[in-house]
């Protein structure tokens, strides 16, 4: 299936407006805006060059801030809502509503964290926050550059380097009220030529805390090493494993919600995740040629991820008021991969221009299984209580996948003028699934489809520039396509496979970058991403359900991020504003929301921080995350009104290396969900103590660590 995205008369008209502005500038921006990023062009790239969005976190600021998960993290960027679903679990909400969709591709050093036709909206809970020295996250669609499900966004978290110098970690923090410990450590040094650095983290939640069945443990380490092989070429490898477990409550109805001595009750007693994930990079970086620069990384990924989950359970049974068993699945979905990614980068200085290109290859074996429970419930408390193998094995899954992805890119960057700069460039990916089924259809029994192959194919096209008003500011237009090829599970699933194609997905945006007076630095964007042939899951007449490309979506807003660092006082602010719309969206005869606003999409979300340095050692800093409203269902008929939440931190650094520090989080015991859903549809008789269901935000808590550094880390 081929099919290439054509830029609309509004794309081109917003990214004419950037290219043809003239006049009073000068040539270059100030020092303050050009901080160098790689995620934009997938080279060294000075920030006021790069037409993009495009948010980082340093090492340094998640280190002050002390976070606890790696959504605390990336949450300070605007348009970014990684949402707490308990032990690093999450769902994800850039420049769309907040979902499980297959809408973002995860990165570490640039290499895809899982293979395509795989994702998991938890893969984030494989990497380690620990070992990573900085964090950038590219708004809108970046299919141009990382493929396919770059669609909202594409999150790159860069391994940490190794030191020049010896140095060390060591920190313990304690939650009082989530029963949370993590103890953190790292040692990294250079010997001549040869530099390493081991980081490593470990961290336990007790099974009942304010939150029944609640409990996990992660444990992740990473290694990297940096060989120079001679003055113009070099070795990075890196290799990096986490081990996760948790239990999965699951959410709470309205009542229990409403009610602070049930709010953290749990119907789920044995249900679980397991995520345990290795992947190994080797990378050799030379100039090949004279003023160019060639990378070759080497990749390979071993994961399984293990699951009982409760939003499995189903039958008439589980209704029944006795202790008769429903049915539950458990199942294990185990990825390997191998693959090479080859960049060149060409710089051609007498045409002020620069050429990236390359080459993606991707070879992955994805087996799942999966077996069917014997579920046991009490009829009075509503308990899950129990399971064992059921003899009813109707539906179960047995299957292998070998996926390839082949892909060529290139990126040309150059400047008419001393104050444009120009970029243009694209990616043809082409997919293969080749589907093995190791079950037979027996009867009516569902196995899944046939054995057969299927194949995609899309180019991806990406126009931008960058404009120097002043010395300290500068304009930047971008218009780039994305895709979303059918995931495994959506051609699969059934016995009939669906005849699908990628989603598409283009996304235009304007912004401006400024250093305004008293050195207050200003990042703003207005953006509108609209997404064509998503899938839609249709229920037919006879109450099956297929999948088509019968949905198509809008999303705009704004972005602006805010922040100045003076001698005593320092604050950043950053806000999203924002509405998601249906265009299409018909699920069946009698349910269509065609032009209704997308549930759990917030319609702002503001992330901001003030903090004073008491002294040169100490400083305490008052957070703010407020999330606005969003509709809980299709109908636009039941509403959670969002929530703000305020957290106060305080740290003081001792002699020897030492810290002590503290957090209050949940300052005001705000009640509030991290998630909010109904069962209603907008018709019929609407019961929210049934219906609804949340996922609650912890209660006040005070967190408080201690950490040793040894050396100048």
């Amino acid at each position: 299936m081929k099919n290439s995205l054509v830029l609309s008369p509004l794309s081109l008209a917003v990214f004419g407006l950037v290219a043809s502005l003239s006049g009073h500038v000068v040539a270059q921006t100030s020092a303050e805006l050009d901080t160098i990023v790689v995620s934009g062009s997938r080279s060294d790239t000075k920030l006021s060059e790069t037409p993009v969005s495009i948010g980082s976190v340093k090492r340094a600021q998640w280190d002050a801030d002390k976070a606890k998960s790696v959504g605390e993290i990336i949450n300070s960027i605007p348009g970014v809502f990684w949402n707490d679903l308990g032990n690093e679990q999450h769902s994800m909400g850039i420049r769309q509503p907040i979902s499980t969709n297959a809408v973002y591709q995860y990165l570490e050093d640039g290499i895809p964290i899982r293979p395509l036709g795989v994702f998991n909206h938890n893969a984030l809970n494989e990497t380690n926050m620990n070992g990573s020295g900085g964090v950038e996250v590219v708004k809108g669609a970046a299919s141009s550059l990382y493929g396919s499900n770059a669609v909202g966004g594409a999150v790159n978290f860069l391994t940490q380097k190794p030191s020049r110098t010896p140095t060390g970690y060591l920190g313990i923090r304690h939650d009082n009220t989530d029963g949370f410990t993590r103890v953190d450590s790292g040692a990294s040094n250079t010997w001549g030529d040869l530099g390493l650095r081991f980081s490593h983290y470990s961290s336990h939640r007790d099974t009942n805390n304010w939150q029944q069945y609640s409990g996990g443990k992660k444990d992740s380490f990473t290694l990297r090493g940096d060989y120079n092989l001679s003055s113009t070429s070099w070795l990075r490898a890196s290799v990096v494993h986490t081990d996760l477990f948790s239990e999965t409550g699951g959410n709470v109805s309205e009542a229990n919600f409403r009610n602070e001595a049930k709010r953290g009750e749990s119907l789920n007693t044995f249900t679980w995740r397991k995520d345990k994930t290795t992947r190994a990079n080797l990378a050799w970086e030379g100039e090949t040629t004279r003023n160019g620069m060639t990378t070759v990384t080497l990749f390979a990924r071993n994961n399984d991820h293990g699951q009982l989950p409760n939003y499995s359970f189903s039958g008439n049974n589980c209704a029944k008021g006795s202790f008769t068993a429903c049915l539950g699945k458990i199942n294990n979905n185990h990825v390997e991969s191998v693959g090479v990614d080859l960049k060149h980068e060409q710089n051609f200085d007498w045409l002020r221009a620069r050429l990236v290109t390359g080459i993606y290859i991707d070879r992955s074996q994805n087996d799942f299984v999966s077996s069917n429970l014997d579920v046991v419930r009490d009829p009075v408390t509503l308990r899950y209580l129990s399971y064992s193998p059921s003899t009813n094995q109707s539906g179960v899954r047995d299957y292998g996948v070998g996926i390839s992805n082949d892909a060529v890119f290139a990126q040309l960057e150059f400047s008419p003028a001393d104050k444009l700069r120009l970029v243009a460039g694209g990616r043809y990916d082409s997919i293969k699934y080749d589907f093995q089924n190791n079950k037979t259809p027996v009867g009516s029994d569902n196995y899944g489809a046939a054995n057969g192959q299927q194949t995609f194919a899309r180019f991806s096209p990406k126009l931008g520039a960058t404009y120097a008003l002043t010395q300290a500011s500068s304009l930047y237009s971008n218009v780039s396509a994305g895709f979303t090829p059918p995931e495994v599970s959506q051609l699969y699933g059934s016995r009939i496979v669906p005849n699908l194609k990628p989603a598409s997905y283009e996304n235009v945006e304007l912004g401006w970058r400024a250093l305004l007076a008293s050195q207050i630095k200003l990042d703003t964007a207005i953006f509108r991403l609209t997404g064509k042939d998503t899938i839609v899951s249709y229920k037919e007449a006879d109450g099956t359900n297929t999948n088509n490309n019968a949905g198509s979506t809008t999303s705009k807003g704004l972005e602006i991020a805010l922040r100045q660092d003076l001698t005593a006082w320092d604050w950043r602010i950053g806000g999203t504003w924002a509405k998601h719309t249906y265009g299409k969206y018909i699920v069946s005869a009698s349910e269509n929301y065609s032009g209704q606003v997308m549930p759990s999409a917030p319609d702002h979300v503001i992330n901001a921080q003030v903090g004073w340095k008491v002294t040169s050692d100490a400083r305490v800093a008052l957070g703010m995350v407020k999330q606005g409203g969003y509709w809980m269902n299709d109908a636009n008929t039941v509403r959670y009104d969002g929530h703000t939440v305020w957290n106060l931190n305080a740290s003081q650094k001792l002699q020897g290396g030492w810290e002590v520090w503290g957090q209050v989080r949940n300052l005001t015991d705000k009640v509030y969900a991290h998630s909010a859903s109904t069962t209603y549809k907008g018709t019929g008789t609407y019961t929210p103590a049934t219906a609804n269901s949340y996922l609650p935000g912890a209660p006040r808590s005070l967190m408080l660590g201690l950490n040793k550094s040894f050396g100048a880390l």
